[in-house]
Parts: structure tokens; sequence; C-alpha cells
């Protein structure tokens, strides 16, 4: 622990932005985060990545990271300098962490006893930051690099699932080579697709959130635009039936006995939207109700599909889990997040707080374990 930081406090790195295109709410649960920890019990340091990838030294300043005027924040916006960066040495017995400036003398900020890592989608929910941090032996928040990989890519996730017999809607995959070569043959694939399951349907990126480049399309006439839009994001990408029924969420968390499962929350039609797309979570903020309105049978099965959702893909830390509740009143899970928004309008820390552990306690509670659980096999 370096002389500059209490030797009582844990010197907590909140990584957060990124190259993904959900950047900017990245920087919004960041500074949700930054607000709630508890600066008496931790010393924290700031560091966002811009959107090319630079590693920035960041004010800490959560009010500069919220949603404005529906304006979005950036770490471009916040970075301390355009050009310097900081680095994390890929050494497991130095966790110093230095910042160096064109022309100046790398200065030295201090080792990280733990890194919260806010990033969402790829370059950071995917399991290549949690890599970097294996190698660089420092404890994390969430889960690892298999789980976070897994929890990002839809398709292997529902492949999991299936494997461990937890029940997932229709979908079909395209995948990058399959476009490549011969885009009328995968395109033939999805329209067959619709065939068997009829329209409408969703084709989203594979491997990203938020509702990012997800189209609902009604017919023929839309794919295209759909498939090109789903590509911008992810050259891989999923189709998937519509499931009617309502949409239910539940969050995980790890307790010192094991993964538990909160009260389950319930995201109602948006009526301004055509489904709950990134502008109706985080820039119309559509209510969630919590707790859902299930009976005491359908809030238990949610609550042990999570779980089981949870210990099927080996996560560790946290977990939304996320489930459509059919119209026959059976349960299908559509997709977990390994690192959830903690925005101030997130369902994950609301459902927390229904259950009796608030947001404040939330973090304390992800820092800990993490601080007690090592890097490597385990």
């Amino acid at each position: 622990m370096s002389s500059e930081t209490s030797p009582h406090k844990p010197r907590v790195a909140v990584v957060f932005g990124g190259r993904s295109s959900e950047h900017a709410i990245s920087v919004v649960t960041a500074g949700a985060v930054l607000r709630a920890i508890d600066r008496e019990k931790y010393d924290v340091l700031p560091i966002g990545i811009t959107t090319d990838g630079r590693w920035a030294l960041t004010a800490d300043d959560p009010e500069r990271m919220a949603i404005a005027d529906r304006q979005l924040p950036s770490v471009a916006a916040l970075a301390e300098s355009t050009e310097g960066a900081v680095v994390l040495p890929v050494d497991p017995t130095n966790r110093e962490v230095v910042y160096s400036e064109p022309g100046s003398v790398p200065k030295a900020l201090g080792e990280v006893d733990v890194v919260f890592p806010v990033l969402h989608g790829p370059y950071g929910e995917d399991g290549t930051l949690q890599g970097l941090l294996e190698l660089s032996g420092v404890p994390y928040v969430g889960s690892g690099v298999l789980a976070s990989a897994v929890g990002q890519d839809k398709d292997y996730m529902k492949r999991v699932f299936t494997s461990f017999g937890l029940p997932v809607g229709p979908y079909e995959v395209i995948r990058p080579r399959e476009w490549e070569n011969d885009p009328a043959a995968a395109r033939r694939k999805i329209v067959d697709f619709a065939g068997e399951h009829g329209w409408p349907l969703f084709v989203k990126p594979a491997r990203a959130g938020s509702s990012m480049g997800i189209t609902k399309v009604d017919d023929l006439g839309g794919l295209d635009e759909a498939i090109e839009e789903a590509r911008r994001h992810d050259p891989k990408i999923l189709v998937e039936s519509l499931l009617r029924g309502r949409e239910i969420e539940c969050g995980v968390l790890e307790f010192e006995d094991g993964p538990r499962a909160s009260v389950p929350a319930e995201i109602p039609p948006v009526t301004a939207h055509d489904f709950y797309d990134f502008e109706a979570k985080y820039i119309d903020s559509a209510d969630g109700i919590v707790p859902a309105p299930l009976s005491e049978e359908q809030t238990a099965k949610v609550q042990e599909l999570a779980v089981a959702a949870f210990e099927a893909a080996s996560c560790e830390g946290l977990v939304r889990a996320d489930f459509f509740l059919q119209d026959n009143g059976e349960f299908v899970i559509n997709e977990i997040n390994t690192l959830p928004g903690f925005t101030p309008i997130s369902m994950y820390p609301r459902m927390w707080q229904e259950s009796g552990v608030s947001y404040p306690e939330l973090i304390d509670r992800l820092l800990q374990a993490a601080l007690q659980r090592s890097t490597g096999l385990r």
C-alpha cells in the first residue's frame, strides 16, 4: 500500500467509459457509484477509458457524469488531459498505477487494491478487462473472464443455458463469415426462421447491450435495414422471435453463503417506444414496478431461475437476469447482465433496495467480496 494512502483504507479504482457503444451509460453509472462509495472507508481513484481506448485520469465529479438536457456525458469531457495516460502494470507483484504525459516524468498514483469496473459492452464487460486484471493480479468486482464472455455473447449464453436445462426462446445466429461469404443465404436463413416462428422478429447485435442496435422487424421490408443496423455494432447478429408476455427482471448478489435473488421487477409496456430500447431506458426513464406484481409461486420460480442462470454461467458478484413471463404462465430467460447498470434509475439497485440492501451497502458488499477473492483459478 502506498504511503500516500491510509493503511486502513483499501484503494478502489473505478474504471468506466470504454470503447463500446455503451460508453455514455458507463459514465453515468460511474457517477452514481462514485457518489455512493463510502469515502470514510475507501480511497477512490476514477479512471476513464475514452472511446479510442486511452486510459485517462478524470475528475472525481459525479455531477458532471449525469445525463443533462438529454445530452450524454463522455470520458473525453472529464479527462484532465487530452494526451495523458494511466497505466496499470501487467505485473502481479506491482499494483502501482502510473500516469504519464508526453514530455513529462511519469507520476506514481499509488497502488490499487481493487478495481470496480463499471464498463458495459465489449472491451469491458466481455472478459477483456477481466483478463487484464487477472494478469495484473488486481482483484475486481464481478464475474471472471469466462462468465463475462458468456454473459456478453448472447449466442453462447443461450447455448449454456440450454445445456443446463434453462428455458430460452427461439433464436437464430448469423455469424460474420456467413454474411460475408453468402449474404443471400444468410438472409434466407432469417426468412425461414420467420416462416417457422412468425413476424415480428428482433434483430440485434449478439454482443452488445442497453438495447443498442436492436430493431423490431414487422415484415420482410424492414429486414435489410435491421441487419445493417445490428452489424454496425457487431458483425455477429442474433435473430429472436417475439415472445408475448410480461418483462420481468431479477437481481442476483453473492453473499457469504452463496448467491441470492432479489425481489423481481416488472418493466411495463412502453407506449412511446416499440420496445424497451435505449431511449426508453436512459432518456425517457420508463418506470419499472418494484416489486413485480407476481404470485408467491411466480416470484419463487423467477428467483430460482435467476440463481440457476448465475450458477450456470459461473458468475461471481452480481448479475441481473431478464425474463419473459409468457401468456401460458411459463418463464423464459432472455439474457443476463454481468455488469448491470447502476444509474439512478437502474433496476438492479432498485430491486436490492426493495430487498433490504441499500445502494451504499450494495457497493460496499461488492467491494468487500472482491477484496476477499483472489485472482487466478478459483
